[in-house]
């Protein structure tokens, strides 16, 4: 929970009290003699702004912090592999039943993953105790379109989960391999 003044987040008032600092009317200048007392204020005024963007920093990694406490906190990524035998269209997926997350992939995005590249497709809670977690993909393969899942029965215990949803080439199968691989911590 956000610490709130009224129902403005502290956040807001950090930054809104950063740019009133900030402002100064247009073509407003000072005058020869307010600029010579003015001098001592600018070196105070730049550590003033860098005070608050540390704060705003420090406020935005503990309402994280507060939204996603590390013991219940689920990641699920996307990788790929080669994709000859697959191109991916869209992702869902499901924890315990329920549609947590669901992605359609632009070809800017599928290629990203062709070269390595790991998508964060889902953060959240997640309760301690025995999860089902279900990924289904769609998409096109080079002589017929694809629409697999994987599931992966999970035990979420008080650290951090982390999944990979992973999209393999089995050039042993010629056609892709779909699962769910779980990180250790």
């Amino acid at each position: 929970m956000i610490t709130t003044l009224g129902k403005l987040p502290v956040r807001w008032l950090v930054t809104a009290l950063f740019l009133v600092f900030l402002w100064q009317p247009a073509g407003a200048q000072p005058e020869t003699g307010e600029s010579m007392q003015q001098a001592p204020i600018a070196p105070e005024l730049e550590n003033l702004k860098e005070a608050v963007l540390t704060l705003n920093r420090d406020l935005l990694i503990l309402e994280e912090e507060l939204l996603y406490p590390a013991s219940s906190q689920v990641a699920i990524y996307v990788s790929m592999d080669l994709g000859q035998y697959f191109s991916l269209d869209a992702i869902k997926l499901e924890i315990d039943g329920q549609l947590v997350a669901s992605e359609l992939y632009s070809d800017k995005q599928v290629n990203a993953l062709y070269r390595g590249g790991v998508q964060r497709l889902y953060i959240g809670n997640l309760k301690s105790g025995e999860h089902e977690i279900a990924a289904f993909f769609t998409g096109r393969g080079p002589h017929q379109d694809y629409k697999r899942g994987a599931k992966l029965t999970v035990n979420k215990t008080q650290s951090p989960l982390v999944l990979e949803l992973r999209i393999i080439d089995s050039t042993a199968q010629l056609q892709p391999v779909f699962d769910i691989k779980e990180w250790q911590m």
